[in-house]
């Protein structure tokens, strides 16, 4: 593995944030709907922006695990301080996707550790390397991690050291609504409902306390017992959530950040099988607005 393959890595995460930025309608979370900031408080095309202030850093954490060669306690330092450093990267270009960044950055490490390996080696190394503690953290305690030892819910930092189910969640829900002949936007939205459904997204907890958070796995519950955004009840109940949170100014970032994780790992794997089809069997592809990722991938392209 080479320093190219670092950066391919690193862009192939800011890829797939980009995707789930450009997503829409994503209730409550930033989109291209977005000309004013709305309820969400960033702006799509600020966040888009600064989303392209990630790759050095995850580079940075690709190159650092393929020279360690091991989820060691080492590693998971260095992956913070470099952390630590993208994340001022990340605000001087507006700010924003620290959720991602944890999530992403986990998953381009554990990437590098495991090359050419499927969705669930990649997830295991993951969990592997978020089960050390961060000696170098800071003393003072982030605002997820005051929310989650208020609430004892998971937070950010559980969700990788129970080795990311919701990412599990996220990826079996592409493969179930793309089998339906859900549309990759349609699919992309399910997944990010599923996750929304059951996760305890400490953003959530912290706007909108126990109860907020379960009216909004609810409402997320209700679209994909509805039939998912696929169908004609299902889209009906998306557009009712959306408003609802809207209006209630509340936005499930954690959920958000999840699913660019997903997108990552998905698009990965479709790689991979691409590359480990027999060479009489590829056949040269077309792909719609590729202008959107690079690489390329159908699953990346809205």
């Amino acid at each position: 593995m080479t320093r190219r393959h670092d950066e391919a890595l690193a862009q192939a995460a800011v890829d797939a944030l980009t995707v789930q930025l450009a997503l829409a309608p994503k209730p409550g979370l930033p989109d291209p709907r977005d000309l004013a900031a709305r309820t969400t408080g960033r702006d799509h095309r600020s966040l888009r922006w600064s989303a392209k202030a990630l790759a050095p850093g995850l580079a940075a954490m690709a190159a650092s695990a393929r020279r360690t060669g091991a989820p060691t306690p080492h590693l998971r330092a260095e992956l913070g301080a470099i952390g630590r450093g993208t994340e001022h990267s990340v605000a001087l270009a507006g700010g924003g996707h620290r959720g991602a960044l944890w999530t992403l950055g986990l998953l381009v490490a554990a990437s590098a550790l495991t090359q050419g390996a499927g969705a669930r080696e990649v997830m295991a190394a993951a969990k592997r390397i978020a089960a050390h503690p961060d000696r170098r953290a800071p003393l003072r305690p982030s605002r997820g991690s005051t929310v989650s030892a208020k609430y004892g819910a998971a937070g950010a930092r559980g969700e990788a050291r129970a080795g990311f189910p919701h990412l599990r969640r996220a990826l079996d829900a592409l493969t179930v609504s793309r089998s339906a002949g859900a549309t990759e936007p349609q699919a992309r939205l399910d997944a990010l409902l599923t996750v929304m459904s059951t996760l305890q997204d400490t953003e959530l907890l912290h706007t909108a306390g126990p109860l907020g958070l379960r009216h909004v796995q609810e409402g997320a519950r209700r679209v994909l017992d509805a039939g998912g955004t696929a169908t004609k009840a299902g889209a009906e109940a998306l557009e009712s959530l959306d408003a609802d949170l809207q209006a209630r100014e509340w936005s499930p970032r954690g959920s958000a950040a999840l699913l660019a994780g997903a997108l990552f790992l998905d698009a990965r794997q479709g790689r991979e099988e691409l590359r480990d089809q027999p060479q009489r069997t590829r056949r040269p592809q077309r792909w719609p607005n590729t202008h959107l990722v690079s690489g390329h991938h159908p699953h990346l392209t809205p």
